[in-house]
């Protein structure tokens, strides 16, 4: 049985019956907006899909063997008080310490994370003919914000896929922190 820390909307979500896997056989976690997951289970892989100007913050522990994904929406949980209580994961603070939380529970220490980002494309384009500074950029505050939570809490960020304006799905595998991203079904970079 996996020690997998799943949160109850991807078991919702779950369509296929569970089955015991053959080694040769690997399980997909689907990661929603405003979820996360954490696993130590190296049969499965954590995915993301759509990350537009949401950001996905991929957490591998090697020595425990523990994998974590997060995808969240928006920088600051500030922002929205009541959608951070009922939805933690859609902010870049709450989520990312929610996320280390669950992978301190299946043996992760914080020392020997190697984390990664992927996201933040700016997807809106301005109304006016020029850029109002600030007035979007959401992809850009999303990826200053979760190096800030990182940096603050001294994890340093080892691979990232970043900006730009196309939309990117990330995978990871549990067994071995590596990270896929692609764009339109093509890859584009290995984490």
């Amino acid at each position: 049985m996996s020690d997998s820390v799943r949160t109850p909307a991807d078991i919702a979500r779950q369509t296929e019956p569970v089955r015991p896997a053959r080694p040769d056989q690997f399980r997909t976690l689907r990661v929603g907006i405003g979820e996360f997951v954490v696993s130590n289970d190296e049969q499965e892989t954590l995915t993301t899909f759509a990350l537009g100007s949401c950001v996905a913050v991929c957490l591998w522990e090697p020595a425990a063997r523990v994998a974590g994904m997060l995808h969240f929406m928006l920088p600051d949980s500030a922002l929205n008080g009541d959608r951070a209580r009922l939805a933690p994961g859609s902010f870049a603070d709450t989520g990312i310490a929610l996320m280390f939380r669950a992978a301190y529970e299946l043996g992760a220490q914080k020392t020997r994370c190697i984390v990664r980002l992927v996201g933040g494309a700016e997807m809106s384009a301005p109304v006016p003919p020029q850029p109002v500074e600030g007035m979007f950029n959401v992809g850009r505050r999303n990826i200053i914000a979760a190096r800030g939570v990182l940096w603050r809490n001294g994890i340093m960020v080892r691979g990232e896929a970043v900006g730009g304006t196309v939309v990117r799905s990330v995978g990871m595998a549990v067994s071995d922190g590596r990270v896929t991203v692609k764009t339109d079904g093509t890859v584009i970079a290995e984490l």
